[in-house]
């Protein structure tokens, strides 16, 4: 029987694990139709226990597109979560009607826990501010697709960098490769945790903490600009003086390199002007895309139907 295994946090995976997984990616963008039947017979649940668009209906999507079903919650109160069901007891009833599981959830860890009581392969699909793995495996495959491989360039954060999980994944999982050199780009209230820094620090990779994104444009291969997120400050007033700190424009897209890439992990509210969408750089809608590939690629791994 093979062995059960989940997905908790990028570095689960080894960089060469992540490049068969990128490899399967790139086979199913180039021949969707090869694996419209992969999954006949099998079901995903969907757990989310906080709002999401994108990360869940890219899951269910991924599913249906292999072939499988999807069952499960957008939303705690409309699960037994509501009455006071645990984590663990959730999973447990998941396990007898589902092949795999993909959670969210508001609180760190919670994924892990139910990984621990699960008899079916667990997703993170977010917990809380910790992390969001499918969401960085997203980006590093759009990455390795627009510039032909991992590693070699700079890369610019814009934004909420103490609290985006997204950002803190993936700054972790790009540290694993050579040559990156990173431009964090954020007001001092949003800065990267130290905890980032210090890992850097010890692995001897190249970063930079600036304020103003005019300042680095014209260095950046990427820039990964990110949404100020409401939903985790404690104050409604540090919220409003920050929410619109850095719009990306044509004014400052006009100090970029013309081989730059703008990444964004989504939803936007501001922070990047309409008006960029119609540029060739902007590669966010691309990067949702890729989501469903990796996604894909990850449901067949994790079921060992690859």
């Amino acid at each position: 029987m093979k062995k059960l295994r989940h997905m908790m946090n990028p570095l689960d995976f080894s960089v060469e694990e992540l490049e068969r997984l990128f490899d399967l990616a790139g086979n199913i963008e180039r021949d969707m139709e090869g694996y419209s039947h992969k999954c006949d017979g099998r079901i995903l649940a969907t757990c989310f226990y906080e709002p999401s668009t994108r990360t869940r209906l890219s899951f269910e999507t991924a599913m249906l597109r292999l072939g499988g079903k999807c069952m499960g919650f957008a939303d705690a109160n409309s699960s037994s979560a509501a009455k006071g069901e645990s984590v663990a007891d959730t999973i447990r009833v998941i396990s007898c009607f589902a092949d795999i599981c993909a959670m969210r959830h508001p609180k760190e860890g919670a994924p892990m826990v139910a990984a621990s009581k699960s008899t079916i392969p667990v997703i993170n699909a977010g917990d809380g501010g910790h992390q969001h793995p499918t969401q960085t495996l997203t980006d590093l495959l759009t990455i390795r697709s627009l510039y032909g491989k991992l590693g070699g360039f700079t890369i610019g954060l814009c934004g909420d960098l103490k609290f985006g999980r997204t950002v803190h994944s993936l700054i972790e999982a790009l540290s694993r490769y050579e040559g990156i050199r990173f431009i964090f780009i954020s007001p001092n209230e949003l800065k990267v945790p130290d905890y980032i820094t210090e890992m850097l620090r010890q692995k001897g990779i190249d970063y930079e903490e600036v304020v103003r994104l005019e300042e680095v444009m014209s260095q950046l291969d990427f820039l990964y600009m990110t949404r100020v997120q409401k939903e985790r400050f404690f104050n409604e007033e540090d919220y409003i003086r920050l929410k619109d700190f850095y719009i990306l424009n044509k004014e400052k897209m006009a100090l970029a390199k013309e081989s730059m890439y703008i990444l964004h992990p989504l939803p936007r509210v501001n922070e990047i002007s309409v008006e960029i969408d119609d540029d060739p750089r902007a590669a966010y809608f691309r990067q949702v895309q890729y989501g469903m590939y990796v996604r894909m690629a990850l449901i067949l791994t994790l079921l060992g139907i690859e």
